[in-house]
């Protein structure tokens, strides 16, 4: 291969005109304004904001870029919109509606003229700097690495990619040759973010020196994790750089097939990763020769039918192969004999995401962020009673603490914190004690909890640990393959005692027999699903038992969240006369008009939906609740007369 014609010179010919539209984009002569549409944008109603924009700028005759980008983590605060100016620094909007929308093209858009402008850039001189959005705090306790372009390019652009830096990885792979990027890899000491924390590098030597050929890499995008979007978001915002480190794990392990194995419920993922997957060999990026360098590889899409065990790698495989997704015993790992027999490697999407990252810079910058036994960072989604929900990126060592009062704002409405849920379903529960945890593979499994693929559920006193356990439980039962009968059968035995606990139908034995039964199913259990089911259950009897005490010895729910242990009245004194704002939301008739004209609940009709809670006006704070439903005061309560309540109708 002559320099001329090396990998990196044909990627430096692609970059020229990718170079020359961004720069049109960030020095603009006309306003280019970016809108977050992937799903959570979508969600949110960036659809809509996208449509008004476009309809405000015709309307009024007006030049501008309208770009469609990924999510950049602020999930609390779609639609987001970011205006750039021309002359002006780009400006972040949150909850752009599409009325906010017309508003921004008639006030901001129209011309430089405009008072908006004095208000927002009159203070500033000349060489005077703006603030930008890493200067915020949540991008100042970040560090994004895997994250870094998420939300500022246009995933349908291979341009964008390859001007921000995209494919430089592979080229220095194509370069370097497969022995050198699996010591490169190992170097890094990345670890699977899938969960497991394997050594990426080690699997893929294993693979590479397997004999049997041909060999196969996938990439595991099945998230089923609930609250857990990671996975989507990366393929939804930079699809680029997941296939990028996907052909770099082929070209390490010598493999000539690839495969995208994403659930069917991420449609707009299927999407964005077919389109970069149809660019890329078009450009010559995939495909017979890569960049010139006579390494072939094909790729292709296959979706999951949603199945949350398909996400251990033997049960994928099983998927794939047309048969029912089961985990199945091992040795041999698929690393040796894994899809059709043939040696496979299967890297979760973060993980993937993060190798062109360590090609391009190298495993000792990689090595400089977070710990020494688990260097990088850590994606999470933070979900629940926090201020500032959202994907979140930071180095490997923080502790949990950070991450939830720094980057995340802290606990909503100002409540105490009560317990993090980290790993997801199968995740342990940790309390304020604990939130000094250092977030790293090692320290939170000593802690009881584990990392997981990244899902966080944080919750303020009013959570009743008993339910969160029954709760997640609930859901790893129901989604057990059924294979083994300490999984199949254990859980389900789990379930049903704790369901009898917040009832207030427990006993102190039970207890005794969730711990033994719980560590049962953890020795008995042939995959990560079944031996980690147990966690919320362990770690709220750990960490939590007065609460379940109190289940069990009071019939009392201290959270006031288990129903039956629950109930509802309306304080006469706080109750407004002549309100009937509860009355309109009882979809059972519960509540009936006292003789003095207020508001009562009848207890045989209550169904305890809490809707009155909310529908009381503030101001009044009438609406009450107890545990056990014993504690409603003797109010002296009587209905108001059957003649008088036809008049008062």
């Amino acid at each position: 291969m002559s320099p001329e014609s090396t990998p990196s010179q044909r990627l430096a010919d692609m970059r020229q005109a990718a170079e020359e539209q961004w720069r049109e984009l960030h020095e603009p002569e006309i306003p280019v304004i970016y809108v977050g549409n992937a799903t959570c944008g979508r969600a949110a109603g960036s659809q809509e904001t996208i449509a008004s924009f476009e309809e405000s700028l015709a309307e009024k005759g007006l030049e501008a870029r309208l770009v469609k980008v990924g999510c950049l983590g602020h999930c609390y605060a779609e639609p987001l919109v970011i205006i750039h100016y021309p002359g002006y620094p780009p400006l972040m909007y949150q909850k752009v509606g599409a009325g906010e929308a017309r508003v921004l093209v008639n006030s901001f858009l129209k011309d430089g003229s405009d008072p908006c402008f004095e208000y927002l850039f009159g203070a500033l001189e000349p060489n005077d700097t703006f603030p930008t959005l890493m200067d915020y705090p949540r991008y100042l306790f970040e560090k994004r690495v895997i994250m870094e372009h998420c939300g500022l390019i246009d995933p349908a652009s291979l341009d964008h990619y390859l001007a921000v830096g995209g494919y430089q990885g592979l080229a220095k792979a194509l370069e370097a040759g497969s022995r050198r990027v699996v010591q490169e890899i190992k170097d890094a000491h990345l670890r699977g973010r899938g969960g497991a924390g394997f050594p990426t590098g080690i699997k893929w030597e294993i693979a590479a020196n397997a004999s049997r050929h041909p060999k196969v890499v996938i990439c595991n995008g099945d998230e089923g994790d609930p609250g857990a979007y990671m996975d989507r978001t990366l393929m939804e915002s930079n699809p680029h750089q997941v296939l990028e480190g996907l052909i770099i794990a082929a070209l390490a392990i010598g493999a000539s097939r690839a495969l995208l194995y994403i659930r069917a419920e991420y449609p707009l993922a299927v999407e964005t990763i077919q389109q970069a997957i149809d660019a890329a060999r078009e450009r010559g990026l995939l495909g017979a020769d890569i960049l010139g360098s006579g390494f072939g590889l094909e790729v292709e899409v296959f979706q999951g039918s949603g199945a949350f065990v398909c996400g251990e790698e033997t049960a994928l495989i099983q998927s794939i192969q047309g048969n029912r997704g089961m985990p199945q015993y091992r040795p041999p790992y698929p690393a040796v004999a894994g899809l059709d027999g043939l040696p496979t490697v299967i890297n979760n999407v973060k993980t993937l995401s993060t190798v062109p990252v360590i090609m391009r810079r190298g495993s000792n910058w990689f090595k400089q962020i977070g710990t020494e036994n688990t260097p990088g960072t850590a994606i999470f989604s933070v979900v629940g009673d926090v201020e500032y929900p959202g994907l979140v990126e930071v180095p490997m060592g923080v502790t949990l603490e950070h991450l939830i009062t720094e980057v995340c704002g802290g606990i909503k409405d100002g409540k105490p914190f009560k317990a993090v849920q980290i790993g997801g379903p199968s995740g342990g529960c940790l309390p304020a004690s604990e939130l000094r945890t250092p977030i790293d593979f090692d320290s939170l499994r000593q802690a009881g909890a584990m990392m997981g693929s990244g899902g966080m559920v944080v919750m303020n006193d009013e959570a009743c640990m008993v339910e969160v356990a029954r709760y997640f439980v609930d859901f790893t039962q129901n989604e057990s393959c059924g294979k083994c009968t300490f999984c199949r059968v254990g859980t389900r035995h789990l379930l049903a005692i704790l369901q009898e606990i917040t009832k207030g139908e427990g006993s102190e034995e039970d207890l005794e027999e969730l711990q033994v039964l719980s560590e049962s199913i953890i020795q008995g259990s042939l995959c990560s699903l079944g031996k980690t089911a147990p966690n919320p259950v362990l770690t709220t009897l750990r960490f939590f038992r007065d609460e379940y005490l109190a289940h069990v010895r009071e019939k009392r729910c201290p959270a006031l969240m288990c129903r039956e242990l629950i109930a509802y009245y309306i304080d006469l004194e706080a109750c407004a006369r002549g309100c009937d704002a509860c009355v309109a939301c009882c979809p059972t008739e519960a509540i009936f008009t006292t003789s003095n004209r207020k508001k009562a609940i009848d207890q045989e009709k209550c169904v305890k939906c809490g809707e009155c809670v909310y529908a009381c006006p503030p101001e009044y704070d009438a609406v009450r609740k107890v545990s056990p439903p014993e504690m409603i005061p003797d109010q002296g309560i009587e209905p108001l007369a059957e003649t008088e309540e036809e008049d008062e109708k």
